[in-house]
Order: C-alpha cells, then sequence, then structure tokens
C-alpha cells in the first residue's frame, strides 16, 4: 500500500457539512491501490470510553492519473464527530487517523481525525433557484437596439458628470428587453450583464459612477423595466460588479488628482506615489497596468462600506438576483465576507459568482462566494472538444479532479462556461467546426454545474480578437445559424425536463481511447440517463453494455442506435456525434 499517496484534510473539500446532520467524507488514496476502505465515527464529546463507532463502507468516486478518490455520506444525530479510516489491500491493512497508520485503532479519541461541530453558518448553502439556472451572459453593447435588431453603431454622450461616455455597437437595456420572447424561448432562467453602470469606454470597466446607469445603455429606470419583465417570465438577472478597480474618473480618485496628499481618499487605493503620473504603466497600482483603472484599496473599511452599500443598493432599486465578481481574487477576502453578509441580509436567495481562473477553494467555504467562473471546464472543453489535443482519458482525468476540488454543493453551483466576453469563442479553436460545438455544448448541458452560454454561441458567433468575439448579435439567422438555434433550444429542454441534470448524481461509465468515446451517466431517484459523446473524426459503430435494461434516445438521432436489448446497444455514430439514452 502506498502510504504517501493517503491524504485526508479536516475541514476541507474532504470534510464538509451538507446540512446539519449530513457530513460527506472523503479519502485520497494511491490509484488501484486499494480493495476496502471504510470509515468509523463516533460522537466526539461522548461521556463514555472509549466510545462506541460506527462503520460506513466508501465508495470510490473518481480517480485520475495517480490517485483514487474515495466518498461516504454520513447521516446521523451527531452534531460533533471525531473519525478514521480503515484501509486494505492484497496483503496488508491499516487504520488511518490523525496522520497515522497503524495496525489497530487506538483508544484516544482526540488522536482521531475530528469535526468540531456542524454549524450553519459555516456550511457553503447555494440558493436552491441557482441550482436549476440555465445562464445567458449578454455583453450589452453588443445585444440589441430594439426587438430583432442591434443599430451597430457608436454612440457618444456627455454623462451627468460631464464625462464622456461611448460604446460601439449601440446595444441598450431598452433592447435586451425588446428580446427576452427570444431568451425565453431558447429556454434561459437567468441572464447575466457585463458592467452596466456608468463608465469611459464600450465595455463598462472604468466605472465612474457606481450609482447610476450608463447614459448610452440607458437609465435607472430601464434597468428597473428590464428586470421586472424578466421577473414576470421567471427570468433571474445578475449584474456585474467592478469592485476590485475603478475608473480614473471615479470621484475618490478625481479627488486625489486634484488634492494630491491632501486628498481625503488617498487611502481609498494601492501604492500612490505623489505627484501622480497619469502614464502608461501609471506610478500607481492600477488593474493591468491600465491607467484608466486605478486599483482600489479593498482593506480599507471605507471602501469596504462604500461598495457593500452598492451591492446592496441595486438590490433594492432594482430587485436584481445577484453579482458576478470582477478580478475578484485580487480582492481583499475581509471585502467579501462584509460584501456577502451585507448583500445576503437583503436578499438571502442572491447568488454572487466570483471570476476567479484558477483554485477557489479558499473563497468557497461558505463565507465568501455561492460560485465561481469554472476555467478549467473551459479549459478542458477546449483541448478535447475544439482543438482535439487532449485524449479521452486525459479529458477523464480533468473531469474526475474538477469534481474533487469542492465541496459537492459547491460543485453543483460551478458557472460552466465554453467561452466568455474575455476568451476567444469556442468556434474559433474549433476552426469553425460546428459539429465540435454541438459536442460541448452537449456536455456543457448534461454536465454537473451551471451552464453558462455566452450570447450568439448558439448563433455559431465566433471571432479570436476582442472585438470579433464581443461582435454584434446576429438577428436575422440563416439556415445554418437556426438550426444551431433550434439545437440549443433542445439540449437546454432536455436538461429542465429532469432533476437528474441538475442534482443528480455523475458516474463515468467507459473512457474508450481507441475510439474516443466518452459516456456518462446523470441519476436522479428513478430516473438514468446515459450522455455518449463521440469526439472523434471518424464515424464509428460502438457496442455499449445494457446492464440488463431497456434504454430509449431522449436527445439526438433515433436512427443511430442499430441493435438494443437487454445486454448490450450497439451504436452508429457520426464524427463528433452525441446522444442522450434514458433507462425506460
Amino acid at each position: 500500500m502506498k502510504l504517501e499517496a493517503i491524504m485526508h484534510i479536516p475541514l476541507s473539500q474532504y470534510a464538509f457539512a451538507l446540512t446539519e446532520r449530513t457530513l460527506v467524507i472523503r479519502l485520497r488514496t494511491g490509484k488501484n491501490d486499494v480493495r476496502r476502505c471504510e470509515l468509523f465515527y463516533g460522537d466526539r464529546v461522548h461521556p463514555t470510553n472509549p466510545i462506541q463507532v460506527f462503520s460506513i463502507s466508501m465508495k470510490k468516486v473518481a480517480s485520475d492519473a495517480l490517485f483514487d478518490y474515495y466518498e461516504a455520506e454520513l447521516v446521523s444525530d451527531y452534531t460533533r464527530v471525531c473519525y478514521y479510516f480503515y484501509l486494505e489491500d492484497e496483503s496488508t491493512h491499516y487504520y488511518y487517523y490523525g496522520q497515522q497508520f497503524l495496525e489497530k485503532p487506538g483508544e484516544d479519541r482526540t488522536e482521531y481525525f475530528q469535526f468540531p461541530y456542524i454549524r450553519r453558518e459555516d456550511m457553503a448553502i447555494i440558493p436552491d433557484w441557482a441550482k436549476d439556472a440555465v445562464m445567458y451572459q449578454i455583453f450589452p453593447d453588443s445585444f440589441a437596439t430594439e426587438k430583432g435588431s442591434i443599430a451597430q453603431q457608436p454612440i457618444e454622450k456627455m454623462n451627468h458628470l460631464k464625462e464622456r461616455s461611448s460604446t460601439l455597437n449601440g446595444g441598450t437595456l431598452k433592447g435586451i428587453e425588446a428580446n427576452l420572447d427570444y431568451i425565453e424561448e431558447l429556454g434561459i432562467n437567468c441572464i447575466y450583464l457585463n458592467p452596466i453602470f456608468v463608465a469611459g469606454e464600450y465595455h463598462k470597466y472604468d466605472i465612474m459612477d457606481y450609482f447610476d446607469v450608463d447614459p448610452c445603455f440607458g437609465t435607472k429606470q430601464d434597468l428597473k423595466e428590464l428586470v421586472a419583465a424578466c421577473h414576470k417570465r421567471e427570468i433571474k438577472v445578475i449584474l456585474d460588479g467592478v469592485f476590485n478597480h475603478c475608473g480614473a474618473q471615479f470621484f475618490a480618485f478625481k479627488d486625489v488628482l486634484e488634492k494630491g496628499e491632501m486628498s481625503p481618499y488617498k487611502d481609498w487605493f494601492y501604492s500612490l506615489k505623489f505627484p501622480i503620473e497619469f502614464t502608461t504603466p501609471p506610478n500607481y497600482e492600477a488593474f493591468a497596468y491600465v491607467k484608466e483603472m486605478p486599483k482600489l484599496n479593498t482593506g480599507h473599511p471605507a471602501v469596504i462600506d462604500y461598495f457593500c452599500k452598492v451591492g446592496t443598493y441595486w438590490l433594492q432599486e432594482a430587485d436584481i438576483d445577484g453579482w458576478r465578481l470582477d478580478v475578484a481574487n485580487e480582492v481583499n477576502h475581509d471585502f467579501w465576507r462584509a460584501f456577502r453578509k451585507a448583500v445576503k441580509a437583503i436578499k438571502s436567495d442572491a447568488f454572487l459568482i466570483g471570476e476567479i481562473w484558477e483554485d477557489s477553494e479558499v473563497w468557497l467555504q461558505g463565507e465568501q462566494f455561492d460560485s465561481t467562473m469554472n476555467y478549467r471546464f473551459t479549459n478542458l472543453c477546449r483541448e478535447f472538444f475544439a482543438k482535439g489535443s487532449m485524449s479521452v482519458t486525459a479529458f477523464n482525468y480533468g473531469i474526475n479532479q474538477m469534481l474533487m476540488r469542492y465541496q459537492r454543493q459547491v460543485t453543483y453551483a460551478q458557472m460552466n462556461l465554453i467561452d466568455s466576453h474575455d476568451v476567444p469563442r469556442f468556434l474559433h479553436y474549433a476552426k469553425e467546426d460546428e459539429r465540435k460545438l454541438s459536442l460541448a455544448a452537449l456536455f456543457l448541458l448534461t454536465f454537473v454545474g451551471v451552464p453558462s452560454i455566452l450570447y450568439g454561441d448558439e448563433l455559431l458567433i465566433s471571432g479570436e480578437k476582442e472585438l470579433e468575439y464581443r461582435k454584434p448579435m446576429i438577428w436575422s439567422p440563416n439556415t445554418r445559424e437556426q438550426k444551431m438555434i433550434d439545437y440549443y433550444k433542445a439540449l437546454i429542454s432536455l436538461r429542465k425536463s429532469s432533476k437528474a441534470f441538475t442534482s443528480g448524481t455523475f458516474k463515468v461509465i467507459i473512457v474508450d481511447e481507441a475510439k474516443g468515446l466518452y459516456v456518462f451517466e446523470r441519476r436522479e431517484e428513478t430516473e438514468r440517463f446515459w450522455v455518449i459523446l463521440a469526439n472523434t473524426p471518424n464515424e464509428a459503430t460502438y457496442t455499449i453494455p445494457a446492464e440488463n435494461n431497456k434504454w430509449q434516445v431522449a436527445f439526438g438521432n433515433p436512427e443511430t442506435i442499430t441493435e438494443n436489448n437487454s445486454k448490450h446497444i450497439s451504436l452508429n455514430l457520426k464524427a463528433y456525434e452525441g446522444l442522450v439514452l434514458k433507462q425506460c
């Protein structure tokens, strides 16, 4: 047994509470190294000594190139739990606790692993509606001016601060509202809007006034009416919060520019050097060295207080449903804790999503964010589906690592995306092969987590550079584009048809390296689906064990099935074709 491969970390993604009576305990072992794994647990404060312990078998739930991952769901009346593991291979066994490996368990409970107390306030509790969300990301300037139309003309206006605001394509909030029929018919129940507040550039990430809507997009009343119209259709609205940095015309930075060291706002910013030089690069900290975006000191109490008021203002003023939080990994953790408390006090089911490109565990402990943008998912889909540079085995390992990365309820709330306003479109990497987009979309909308679709992906919008992947929405689709719209509609309908896709279990069924076949299961109580992905440039025939069950096509072409009985299913799939089967 490879003892060096065995790992458990208390109070982490390896030990967390789902409810006040349910703990999930995980253990990592060497790959194919353990044949039996059991969890022993007891009441850590019970007055008897030794305490009574109970056991539960742990199941292997994931594997990667080096490790296997075991999991047990512990339901009991205990709120204070101590526990240890029993591990067995072909020739040896060990009891593992407190970083020790012993041939028999000790009686001193203080040496066991400990879960001191299950406190509700420490749990990662996700808003119920978010678990069922299908998100649609809208870049306001590029979406619509009116029903079925985008002006594709730049707008420049003087805002109330007597500063210039501009856009490139003329999109407005009224334009979004006018096209809610399209969004609703697609099956979307949550929209995420890139920044809409008063700012200079078309992207609106250089915000001047956080308490008003940019005049190029409309008015505060327009936002209220948009949110109200969305809510009538049971569509949630998430806004983009840019609190890591502001625009150079933000009142506090303007005051610093005017008064220098005498400004009462000088401590609102990082690393100011006087006199301030508004150059490239500037002599103060800024987002990505952009002088127009000075970095805010988010550890300063006044800054925290100001932006908590921003967060709550729009919940109360416009009844929005959450925030996507820009450059969240550069912002002070205490800022996010205060922001969450303020926002959740106004609307307890507000959904908070952090823009974090790397491992996000530290932000997802239940006291900062509910979710983060899952760029690990993006990268896996890009390499496997779009570029074809990743093997089925490597893709499977990546998926399993991702599933073990966070607490289970957090994983089911991750914002999964195949592209966004910050990266080239998926189709660009796929060399405009819409079959690859179709396969990736099938995976996106049947996998664990909250699927997010960038406006126009369903219309085959592509692009490598910023102005290309943020290009105007297509409102007069040709036959090819309409076919993809219909495909997305059907996929979203499939996802919404069963809890198996939103809250069901995930299990890998087949990883066929030679044929490029990946099959996984989504299951909820009596409903069971198999998602079949043939990520290969060649048409091929596949035989899949039926596990003594009958299956029917839930999504895809029924004619791909050439034989279907209780022993096996034979499929003839075209290049980059997918299929979803449902157990009868």
